[in-house]
């Protein structure tokens, strides 16, 4: 229940209520008592055998208290009329509701034409003389609301015509989005707004000894729920975030920034005995430079001593060296630093795991300075003294190569024998297959280009109708013409934008008859009008995929016009989820989203862009085949009740649709890759309403500022991450179609890759379970856990580092950087970026 703010309740104000009825013999108080016996006031009238009756019962003034949207619920109960012997003639089975806004209690005796009437109240369950006797009371409960108010307070009116009616008990309240602290930010208790769909941005002020770069905000939804998070504040440098306040660091901890996520140990040799610290000092004979970050370790000298020059060319240096007597540690990899000679603000360093390097791209003739340095587990060394080395001037290079040109001539001259060889081979070998040069289909020696990438030979284009000069050329073109007579009409089943759709059966010439869907041109269509409703015929003819709608052909040549394509039993794919909400397995869902991806790969391929992608356009048979369909995108959507004016003119759908199209009106594939995205949340929801009650314009601005639809409730993370992606803001960065189909390929073809969901409702998932030591216990030793995770090779390492035991394995976290660093190469997929174990 959301919360909400009773201002009146007459069921527990033991008081006088101080409500009056005109005329007196009209409504009447009566004492009753409730359920538990305790007295409550209700007003019951029963005139229902004298005619124009009107009866008045008005409230006390009732203050608003700030609300701009209230909501009044009524309990009663109200007596059949034809129960009433001789009374239907005059007998009414409802009342009417209003009321009237005052700033102060004056408005009460105003007249009755000034109230503004809510609504009239009509009862869902009537009671009869035989429920009477039985006491049998059907109580009806109905709320209505009113706004958007703009005084302080209002009077309620409740106008009997003639009924018999009980009003048991009257609420009137408003709802609000109650305090609450969220990424560290509190957001006081808000009021709704008047708007059934307005969002009210609210900021909210960061709690202790935290901070922020932008002030934190959410929205207010109308009906009482935070929505639509934006910023964050986080806990200042010395302080950490946890159980949603920040925290203290520990003496022999520090955090250095506000953008750190926790506090951290102390590196290697340094330490601070104080709470809060925002970094450590460095050890007695340890030192950091001062533009090592903090969480570098304090070092010893351990500089190179001895570099030797392997190769040197006109364009390059190669140098090898030693490693240093004493490293402090395993060294995990080199630095080497080097530049022109005398232009030493501008350098170039490699890092490099060997004891060796080869710079490149050098000048020749020129003196160039090198320096290297070590890195262990405790941080990096000093570096090397400097070893200046010269490249060979381009005279002697040209001198040197000249005497190879004898060699390579010989080179060139053997492998022009051996070219010759192989190709002369490689045509007797076609001949014996029967294979020739003149006998290749021209169209194999053809690439086609299309959105930068290469289309391979026999592909088709899809071609736009639109640039025909005479669209009936186009339909003849792509579109069978289909005799009327082959036509049975059985029922309409919906409402196009032309005309009716409806379902019948085709029967053509020497195949049997089989079903199929209808559109229907309407009566005093515009010549305009029957081109476009044409035109997608023309695009569908196009198209020839078990996962888009197949066109069966048209009737032109006579009245009326139709579009015939295969029937599809269970409809739209967003209707069918809703009515079938949780029926599915995963698997089935993401066959579902399969056979959508795939068909949006053939649109994709041949170079057609949807821009409608929607569960509202996606048809779905009785074997649970998904069929892309409805390409109206090409027309304007001036009907569809989904879509919405933009800046620039145009009507599109707005939830469905990229950001980049919706601000510029960029439709690609990756805008129809964001739509997909959508439609993934829609299966996986069972079709709930993509940003529920969100305006569109509050769509465009929380999507522009970051926002994203959270996971559908037991959604695998697999197909969650896959949503990201499709909703990443730079369309380059968004997964094209062929990569969507064998991303859902693999994750079908190993269920077990779904069974991990993001927020499961009768279980805690742990993404880890089989990739960490977390639940480490079910494993006697460190070699058995290694190898149930196919990573025994690494046994003796872990054994040499002291970690024997797995509760000592458990103690590893990916911050403890002395064992982390030691491993980083061989244990990486040990321990996943931004987990701990």
């Amino acid at each position: 229940m959301h919360p909400a703010v009773n201002l009146l309740d007459s069921r527990t104000d033991m008081g006088d209520l101080g409500w009056i009825a005109y005329p007196k013999n009209g409504w009447e108080e009566i004492g009753e008592v409730d359920e538990n016996f305790a007295p409550i006031h209700t007003y019951q009238v029963c005139n229902v055998m004298e005619q124009n009756q009107n009866n008045w019962l008005l409230t006390s003034w009732i203050s608003n208290e700030g609300a701009s949207r209230i909501f009044i619920e009524l309990k009663f109960t109200l007596r059949d009329c034809n129960s009433l012997p001789g009374g239907l003639g005059t007998c009414k089975e409802t009342f009417n509701m209003y009321y009237f806004e005052s700033d102060n209690e004056d408005g009460r005796n105003i007249r009755e034409n000034q109230y503004i009437k809510i609504d009239t109240i009509a009862a869902d369950e009537s009671f009869t003389e035989l429920d009477l006797g039985d006491r049998v009371m059907k109580l009806n409960t109905e709320v209505r609301d009113v706004g958007p108010l703009t005084k302080k307070g209002f009077y309620l009116a409740f106008q009997d015509v003639g009924a018999c009616i009980a009003l048991v008990s009257v609420r009137v309240y408003y709802k609000k989005c109650p305090s609450v602290i969220r990424n560290l930010a509190l957001f006081p208790d808000t009021i709704t707004g008047a708007d059934s769909s307005q969002l009210l941005e609210v900021s909210g002020s960061c709690v202790n000894h935290s901070v922020t770069d932008e002030p934190p905000k959410m929205h207010c939804s109308a009906e009482g729920e935070w929505l639509v998070p934006i910023g964050k504040c986080m806990c200042k440098a010395g302080y950490e975030e946890k159980n949603n306040t920040c925290q203290v660091c520990r003496p022999g901890f520090f955090k250095a920034s506000p953008h750190s996520p926790s506090c951290s140990k102390c590196p290697p040799h340094s330490y601070t005995l104080e709470e809060a610290s925002t970094s450590c000092l460095c050890e007695e004979h340890y030192f950091r430079r001062e533009s090592d970050p903090p969480t570098m370790a304090c070092t010893t000298p351990s500089p190179i001593s001895s570099v030797k020059k392997s190769k040197i060319t006109k364009n390059s240096i190669s140098l090898s060296w030693q490693e240093p007597d004493r490293p402090n540690g395993i060294i995990l990899e080199y630095e080497i630093k080097y530049f022109e000679k005398d232009q030493e603000t501008s350098y170039t360093i490699i890092k490099s795991k060997e004891t060796t390097v080869t710079a490149d791209g050098l000048k020749p003739g020129s003196a160039y300075i090198f320096q290297i340095r070590a890195r262990t587990a405790a941080g990096y060394g000093g570096f090397s003294r400097r070893f200046e080395i010269e490249t060979i001037p381009v005279s002697v290079a040209a001198s040197s190569d000249q005497s190879q040109i004898p060699i390579i001539t010989l080179s060139l001259t053997v492998g022009v024998i051996l070219l010759a060889v192989v190709v002369i081979g490689f045509l007797l070998s076609g001949r014996r297959c029967g294979y020739s040069k003149a006998k290749q289909d021209p169209e194999e020696e053809k690439m086609h280009f299309h959105n930068g990438h290469i289309k391979l030979p026999g592909v088709k284009t899809y071609i736009d109708p639109h640039t025909y000069e005479d669209p009936n050329q186009a339909v003849h073109e792509f579109a069978k013409e289909i005799e009327a007579s082959c036509i049975t009409i059985e029922r309409v089943i919906g409402a196009g934008e032309f005309g009716e759709v409806c379902s019948g059966r085709l029967k053509l010439q020497g195949k049997r008859e089989f079903p199929v869907a209808i559109k229907t041109l309407k009566v005093g269509y515009t010549e305009k009008q029957r081109r476009d409703f044409l035109g997608e015929a023309s695009i569908m003819g196009q198209f020839d995929h078990p996962n888009i709608i197949h066109l069966e052909g048209v009737v032109t040549k006579s009245k009326p016009v139709m579009i015939v394509t295969e029937y599809m039993e269970n409809g739209s794919l967003d209707t069918f989820l809703k009515k079938n909400d949780g029926q599915f397995t995963v698997i089935q869902l993401a066959e579902m989203l399969r056979g959508i991806a795939s068909g949006m790969k053939y649109l994709s391929d041949m170079g057609y862009v949807h821009r409608d992608l929607a569960a509202r356009n996606i048809l779905i048979n009785s074997n649970l085949v998904c069929k892309v369909s409805d390409f109206g995108l090409s027309r304007v959507l001036e009907d569809d009740p989904e879509a919405a004016y933009t800046t620039r003119g145009g009507k599109i759908p707005i939830r469905w649709t990229a950001p980049e199209a919706i601000a510029f009106g960029k439709f690609t594939s990756a805008s129809d890759v964001w739509s997909y995205g959508i439609v993934m949340w829609e299966v996986m929801s069972y079709g709930e309403r993509p940003y529920w009650e969100m305006t569109n314009q509050d769509v465009i601005k929380a999507v522009e500022e970051g926002y994203r639809l959270p996971s559908p409730m037991d959604c695998p993370v697999a197909l969650y991450q896959l949503m990201l992606d499709c909703w990443q803001k730079d369309r380059n960065s968004r997964p094209k179609f062929d990569e969507i189909v064998s991303m859902l390929d693999k994750l079908i073809r190993n269920p077990s890759s779904l069974k991990t969901l993001v927020n499961a409702s009768n279980s805690v998932s742990n993404l880890l379970v089989e990739h960490s030591p977390v639940g480490s216990s079910a494993y006697r030793s460190v070699g058995e856990w290694l190898e149930a995770i196919k990573m025994g090779r690494y046994t003796e390492i872990f054994m040499k580092n002291g970690y024997s035991s797995m509760d000592a394995v458990a103690q590893v976290t990916l911050e403890d950087e002395s064992p982390c660093e030691k491993w980083s190469l061989t244990l990486h997929p040990l321990f996943p970026t931004g987990y701990q174990t």
